[in-house]
């Protein structure tokens, strides 16, 4: 299929008597012609990030996976880019693309904005029991400040999480076993309930993942603990292959 594209610039496909690369491709291949059209548009946008283009040509990653990363490609960013590809099953450089236009995003939500706005976290909606609106409603109608309210409670449940997290830390001592005792468990579902700790996923949580390597530390310090979904957590480990291979690559220099 990254074959195409040449076949077609070159008409390639009028020296084995068809008349177009859609007859050729469709008669060997059994390609339709959305899937032409796709590789040869694909080809075109891959101009400029020659590393993802080879990738096209020589079929080393499929269409499918290459297709999803050509709307945040670029020259800086295409052999990262190409890494994960090589790494990654499709879900998670879907994942890894949104997370991207997520923080493109952010970026530009930093931007001045007019001064009514509506707020809202991507993929969530906040559901208030009938029990907590009218108490807020009471604080509110006694002249309290309920956000502020709010954000002394949220503030304080964050600076309470931190502070058993550093007691459990310096009770820690090293240890083989990948097991994570129920009590860092607890701690980090304290923190970030039953859902994938990256801002912008509301997936449910699959495993917990060591941020710094526990080969190295050989410890479930939760400070460095955070629970990922499946498609996360694909990507952190792409990101601990990366490391290793750079590493491997000095140790032979």
């Amino acid at each position: 299929m990254g074959l195409l594209p040449e076949i077609h610039r070159r008409r390639l496909y009028e020296r084995k008597g068809y008349e177009s690369i859609f007859v050729f491709a469709k008669k060997l291949a059994g390609l339709s012609e959305r899937q032409i059209r796709r590789v040869l548009n694909l080809e075109r946008r891959f101009d400029n990030t020659p590393v993802l283009k080879a990738m096209l040509v020589s079929g080393e990653v499929s269409v499918n996976k290459l297709a999803r990363v050509a709307s945040i490609a670029t020259r800086v960013n295409e052999e990262v880019l190409a890494d994960k590809l090589r790494v990654l099953p499709k879900s998670a450089i879907e994942t890894l693309v949104r997370d991207e236009k997520f923080a493109r995003n952010d970026i530009a939500n930093d931007l001045p904005k007019p001064k009514i706005e509506a707020k809202s976290v991507p993929g969530h909606t906040l559901q208030l029991s009938d029990e907590v609106t009218t108490k807020l409603l009471e604080l509110q109608g006694k002249g309290i400040d309920v956000n502020e309210f709010l954000l002394e409670a949220l503030e304080k449940r964050e600076q309470e999480i931190k502070k058993e997290k550093v007691v459990i830390a310096e009770e820690l001592d090293q240890t083989e076993s990948r097991y994570i005792p129920v009590k860092i468990k607890r701690v980090i579902q304290k923190e970030h309930g039953n859902k994938c700790s990256i801002r912008s996923c509301c997936r449910e949580a699959v495993a917990i993942h060591h941020t710094q390597t526990f080969a190295l530390g050989k410890t479930h310090d939760p400070r460095f603990l955070a629970p990922l979904c499946k498609d996360h957590h694909a990507i952190a480990h792409s990101i601990n292959i990366k490391i290793a291979r750079v590493k491997n690559q000095v140790i032979l220099a």
